[in-house]
């Protein structure tokens, strides 16, 4: 790739995630910035894997099939050869300098990033794109990044047909259902930062409900960590709890600030969830992951283009 046109480099980057049981420590430490977690801490982060997988860890290809649909999708838009993927991870190898570095072992001077989430917070995607600049800039490659794609209309289009499609699966009628959109909860510290994050993720459910038809629904967070200070609210749980009480018996969960099969979504809403909802006399499914959809990949391909020719990307 060091020839007189290299192609442009994009970054393709996500969270991360353990590649076997064996790895879940160092990833654990990582994430905790170099301190390693108490034995109760890493048994019940363990734990959690191995009720989602049982000892096979098929998590850590969902990106690989991501960076590589991408992939395909940049050479059928654009041309074989005019881009070239790399994969940046926050707390697993390889991570987004580890990309940022095998770039320009290959020649590329040119490079746009994008994360795998489509809604912008400093603290997530903000982080990510700072790193990849601050590792491209020492390498003297020219870096722009996809601040966000939230209301992208194929996004749009893919989150929508997954939302009518399950409210099937779970019959009854669409006026019996509420749709509760979902995503990652971050410490309140980001309200204080005028952080479009929340905003955004209403905006992506409100499209969502507009072009499925749908009047039932609203927006919860998931997945808080542990810090001692105050994430934002409310919890799943406790809108779930809230929910029974007022009568409603069939929901529908469309963690849209998701992507992917992960934890968060197959143990957080797939097992936790879903047996609090149980215990409350409620039915609860949730939406396929868009994983590598074909509209998905379409998203990423026009935002990764618009950002290369100057458009929608961030330029520093």
């Amino acid at each position: 790739m060091s020839g007189a046109n290299p192609p442009i480099g994009v970054l393709v980057m996500s969270y991360g995630t353990p590649e076997s049981m064996e790895g879940i420590e160092a990833y654990y430490t990582h994430i905790r910035r170099g301190h390693p977690p108490t034995p109760e801490q890493l048994e019940d982060l363990t734990s959690r894997y191995r009720a989602i997988v049982g000892g096979v860890f098929p998590l850590r290809e969902n990106t690989n099939r991501q960076a590589e649909a991408l992939q395909r999708m940049l050479d059928e838009r654009a041309g074989e050869g005019v881009y070239a993927c790399y994969q940046g991870l926050k707390h697993a190898a390889p991570f987004i300098e580890d990309g940022v570095a095998a770039m320009a072992a290959d020649g590329i001077r040119e490079a746009v990033g994008i994360v795998l989430t489509p809604q912008y917070s400093s603290m997530s995607v903000g982080g990510y794109l700072k790193r990849a600049e601050e590792e491209a800039a020492k390498r003297g490659i020219r870096f722009r990044g996809v601040q966000e794609y939230h209301l992208h209309p194929q996004l749009i289009e893919a989150l929508s047909e997954r939302v009518t499609e399950g409210l099937k699966r779970l019959g009854g009628g669409r006026e019996e259902a509420l749709v509760l959109f979902s995503a990652h909860s971050l410490p309140e510290k980001i309200l204080e930062l005028n952080d479009p994050y929340a905003d955004q993720l209403l905006a992506t459910s409100a499209a969502v409900a507009a072009k499925a038809g749908v009047d039932r629904w609203q927006f919860t967070w998931q997945s808080a960590g542990q810090t001692g200070q105050p994430w934002l609210g409310p919890d799943i749980l406790e809108t779930l709890e809230k929910l029974a009480a007022e009568g409603v018996r069939s929901v529908l969960v469309a963690p849209v600030g998701f992507v992917s099969d992960h934890l968060e979504v197959l143990y957080d809403l797939d097992i936790e969830a879903k047996k609090f909802a149980e215990e409350k006399g409620m039915r609860l499914e949730r939406i396929r992951m868009l994983n590598d959809d074909p509209q998905y990949m379409a998203a990423l391909a026009d935002s990764v283009i618009g950002a290369a020719s100057g458009g929608d990307g961030h330029d520093e």
